[in-house]
């Protein structure tokens, strides 16, 4: 028989379960829709033939062995851990839906916006494959549903090129024999947890000790790293205006995407020295000052907006590896700027100053001191989300696959992708680009951004402007 297994969340990776779980909490998932060609995946019958693409998920779970795993709690402090799941099945993850013929768009996305707005369960494994069918052009639909305890942006990333592949293939490989190892005993969950804490200060014992030895490298890395938080912190008591749209958000949620060619925004990169990521959030920058302005009559002048902008610390040997490895940048978006290379310009100031001041290593290191505080401390700062945050809101890019990739035989066309909402975050835009595309997701409550398409556009426009502005210089 099987030893007994566990594994428990680091407290970067609980504190999305402490954000779904607190007070008008929302869903805490990461989504994408994929869409595909539906030829290749239909029966001799013409219908859809969801067992063959279940059995195709099925193949590839032995490179994903957190999608067969659930949630236990330690005992006393209620800490999540990992454990087998001894009653996994695949047709409950993997599910099938339809679009009345012929679907278009318009009503994918607000089909995605309701799957993306139900919470995962949490009794089972925290995600979901909801294959959709009846889209117009001969097309399907792929909504993907993975909670964040279990992926940040790269091993999201990551996670769909291991469900797909890089070739299409005819057969299905026959699933590897699977047998779940046994859930540990509320007893050897105590001792593992107790072992843990008395291994806690010999640790740092051991980490003060370093430092205490000759050893300059250490101590110049620990005065950057303090540095940088103290950097961190002061960002995070910096004044935001804010907009209508940060507000305590509801449960439902709106979706919208566009694909923009990868092409486009590496000229005005070319053109003008800056960053992809400099492109984007100045085109960002434009598309909100043109939002706020047209859409809902404000004087943008004085507005001091600032977003959240992920940052990946995954190192080499963690590539492959599930789990949040992330970090985070605040910077101010100059929305009432109406010169669009006088934009860039300002956001390249400001992320040339984080990357010099080692922001991100600060944000790593709050994270990091979160481990020995236990979850009150985050259940409290859950509670602080519902009073408003020091940003308006998060716009993350994550770079994807360059090559094409396919389901079965089926190639995928676009993927866009989707970010959760917090507290009074109303609006979020996640970026993914694939295959020489550049796809903008904006995810926004229902209530309080009816007019999330006028964004969309706004957006558009805002990348054409500058454009037009870096190939004249």
């Amino acid at each position: 028989m099987s030893e007994a297994y566990y594994d428990r969340l680091t407290q970067i990776d609980n504190s999305f379960l402490i954000y779904e779980s607190a007070p008008g909490g929302s869903a805490m998932h990461v989504a994408s829709t994929q869409i595909h060609e539906a030829a290749p995946l239909r029966r001799d019958d013409g219908a859809l033939d969801i067992e063959r693409i279940q059995e195709y998920v099925l193949s590839r779970l032995d490179s994903i062995p957190r999608y067969r795993q659930c949630l236990a709690h330690t005992p006393i402090e209620g800490h999540p851990v990992w454990v087998d799941d001894a009653s996994f099945n695949i047709r409950y993850h993997v599910r099938h839906s339809r679009l009345p013929r012929p679907g278009n768009e318009r009503q994918l996305k607000r089909m995605a916006g309701r799957i993306f707005s139900q919470q995962l369960d949490r009794e089972k494994p925290l995600w979901e494959l909801w294959v959709i069918e009846g889209l117009e052009g001969d097309r399907i639909a792929v909504v993907s549903k993975v909670h964040h305890c279990m992926v940040d942006g790269v091993s999201g990333s990551e996670l769909i090129s291991a469900l797909l592949s890089s070739e299409p293939c005819e057969k299905v490989d026959a699933p590897a024999p699977w047998t779940p190892r046994p859930m540990p005993s509320q007893f050897d969950l105590g001792l593992g947890e107790a072992a843990r804490v008395a291994r806690a200060p010999g640790q740092i014992a051991a980490a003060l000790g370093r430092l205490a030895r000759d050893e300059d490298h250490d101590r110049h890395q620990l005065g950057e790293r303090l540095r940088a938080l103290g950097r961190t912190l002061s960002d995070g008591l910096g004044k935001t205006t804010p907009v209508p749209f940060n507000q305590l958000i509801g449960p439902h949620r709106r979706l919208d995407w566009m694909k923009m060619p990868l092409d486009g925004i590496k000229e005005v990169r070319s053109r003008t020295g800056a960053s992809v990521n400099d492109v984007v959030l100045a085109t960002t920058a434009g598309a909100m000052g043109s939002f706020l302005t047209r859409e809902r009559g404000l004087d943008v002048s004085d507005v001091h907006f600032r977003v959240m902008a992920p940052v990946s610390v995954r190192s080499d040997d963690e590539k492959g590896s599930l789990g949040n490895r992330v970090s985070a940048w605040t910077l101010d978006l100059p929305i009432g700027e109406p010169d669009p290379i006088a934009r860039l310009e300002r956001i390249q100031q400001q992320t040339a100053e984080l990357k010099a001041t080692k922001r991100a290593q600060g944000a790593e290191m709050l994270t990091q001191v979160t481990e020995w505080t236990g979850s009150g401390l985050l259940s409290l700062g859950s509670r602080l989300m519902t009073l408003g945050t020091p940003f308006n809101m998060v716009v993350t890019n994550v770079p994807g696959p360059r090559v094409p990739l396919f389901l079965l035989e089926s190639p995928l066309l676009e993927i866009h992708p989707h970010v959760p909402l917090i507290g009074t975050l109303g609006l979020g835009l996640a970026l993914f680009s694939y295959a020489g595309t550049l796809s903008w997701g904006y995810s926004a409550d229902w209530d309080l951004v009816p007019d999330l398409h006028e964004l969309l556009l706004a957006t558009e426009r805002s990348f054409e402007e500058l454009q037009r502005a870096a190939v004249s210089t």
